[in-house]
């Protein structure tokens, strides 16, 4: 049975009941379907309704899970290539697709390269600098040594034997001929203060008018720093030939002789400052007249004023 209204009722109920509002339309979107991605060229037509607040979307409740849901399916699946072909990807123990990762590894091994340059050129301005300063330190220990020469004087010359004869040299040539036997005393002090030096010679000649009679060579020895020492070089000489020379040589009823001689000889000294790296070197020519007997028996002085030192 249908009741019907009346207006009273009708008025009563509009101020209570708010009028609803007409629905809006719906609206379609046609977009191509995934089918059509794959070669199908079908189109679909899907709905696509206007909410009229965000708060009437079915997604808004589940803003946060749909997010998430949303960046994992960008991953999951398969992945699309340019040119539209299905692209596999491997996946890791999580699920998430493994990628080609390239390293650049050009700056790393440039910068390596320059670091390890840059080091040598520090190891070597260390060396050149250390052997610069090695180098000044070393000249400066050897000008300071420099002044140090070892300081020569001839002492005596002791006669063990003279004697002159007539005689023949290997040819058959007969000619005057002398015997000497003697020894040479030098004296050599060395003032230096921290080295000790070695001490030699070159050879000691007896010589008798341009003609050498007799010759000796001083040993090689190390004498210590700040020290005095007396060298012996002995003089031998058997049947020399005096050839014109000995013409002008006059022996008594007695057998006794004078034979006026020169005496010369170079001392050598080298002192080791540094070891074998800063050295010294002092030569000392020396040239002394001598007057011999042949009856002397005591040792023959040296004067001063007889030897010439340079």
């Amino acid at each position: 049975m249908l009741h019907t209204k009346s207006e009273s009722d009708i008025t009563s109920l509009a101020p209570s009941s708010p009028s609803r509002s007409p629905k809006r339309p719906v609206y379609y979107v046609q977009s191509p379907s995934r089918d059509s991605q794959d070669g199908d060229k079908s189109s679909s037509i899907q709905a696509t309704p206007n909410f009229r607040s965000p708060m009437e979307s079915p997604s808004h409740p589940s803003v946060g899970r749909h997010s998430r849901n949303s960046s994992s399916s960008r991953f999951s699946g398969i992945f699309r290539s340019h040119s539209g072909r299905k692209v596999h990807r491997k996946r890791n123990d999580k699920g998430w697709p493994e990628c080609n990762v390239i390293v650049e590894e050009g700056k790393y091994e440039e910068y390596e390269d320059e670091k390890r340059v840059t080091r040598r050129l520090q190891a070597l301005m260390a060396l050149l600098s250390f052997i610069v300063l090695f180098t000044i330190l070393c000249l400066i220990i050897w000008g300071a040594a420099r002044p140090y020469k070892a300081e020569i004087t001839m002492k005596s010359l002791v006669l063990n034997s003279l004697y002159i004869g007539e005689g023949s040299d290997s040819s058959g040539v007969i000619t005057k001929m002398l015997t000497i036997n003697g020894s040479l005393r030098i004296g050599v002090h060395n003032p230096g203060t921290f080295f000790g030096i070695h001490v030699s010679s070159t050879p000691v000649n007896l010589i008798y008018s341009e003609i050498v009679i007799a010759t000796g060579q001083l040993k090689k020895y190390y004498q210590q720093r700040k020290s005095r020492r007396t060298a012996i070089v002995s003089l031998e000489a058997t049947k020399v030939p005096l050839y014109g020379a000995g013409s002008t040589l006059v022996v008594s009823n007695t057998g006794v002789f004078e034979i006026p001689l020169r005496l010369e000889l170079m001392i050598k000294s080298k002192g080791e400052v540094v070891g074998k790296l800063v050295t010294t070197k002092h030569r000392r020519q020396i040239s002394c007249n001598i007057t011999l007997t042949s009856n002397t028996i005591k040792p023959i002085r040296f004067r001063k004023s007889a030897c010439i030192y340079k």
